[in-house]
C-alpha cells in the first residue's frame, strides 16, 4: 500500500520560510518522479515543483521560481520543498504526488499517488 505523508506546514508571516517534507512508503521511491502541487480555496489544484529520479533535475511553476526549491533524499524516501520569501498568495493546501515516469508532469492526471496535504498559511 502506497502512502505519501506530508508535514511541515503551518502559519508564517510574509517574507518567511517553511520546509515541507513528504515521506513515501510502499513504492520504489528511487524510480518515481515526485511533485508538489497546491490548492487554494475555490481554485484548482496547480503544479508547484517536480523532481526527476534519473538526474534530480527539477521544474518549477513560474510563480515560485527563485523562491522555492525541491529536493529528494532517496535513502530516506523523502522529498522536500523549501519555500522562501513566502507571499500571502502562496496560502494553500500543499500536496505531494508520485509519478512512475521519466519526466516531471505538470498536470494532476500525470500522477499516480497523492498525499493528504498540509496547510500553508502566509499572513500579510
Amino acid at each position: 500500500q502506497v502512502q505519501l505523508v506530508e508535514s511541515g506546514g503551518g502559519l508564517v508571516q510574509a517574507g518567511g520560510s517553511l520546509r515541507l517534507s513528504c515521506a513515501a512508503s510502499g513504492l520504489k521511491f528511487s524510480v518515481y518522479v515526485m511533485g508538489w502541487f497546491r490548492q487554494a480555496p475555490g481554485k484548482e489544484r496547480e503544479f508547484v515543483a517536480g523532481i526527476r529520479w534519473s538526474d534530480n533535475g527539477s521544474e518549477y511553476a513560474d510563480s515560485v521560481k527563485g523562491r522555492f526549491t525541491i529536493s529528494r533524499d532517496n535513502a530516506k524516501n523523502t522529498v522536500y520543498l523549501q519555500m522562501n520569501s513566502l507571499k500571502p498568495e502562496d496560502t494553500a493546501v500543499y500536496y505531494c504526488a508520485a509519478r512512475r515516469a521519466l519526466r516531471v508532469g505538470v498536470s494532476t492526471i500525470d500522477y499516480d499517488y497523492w498525499g493528504q496535504g498540509t496547510q500553508v498559511t502566509v499572513s500579510s
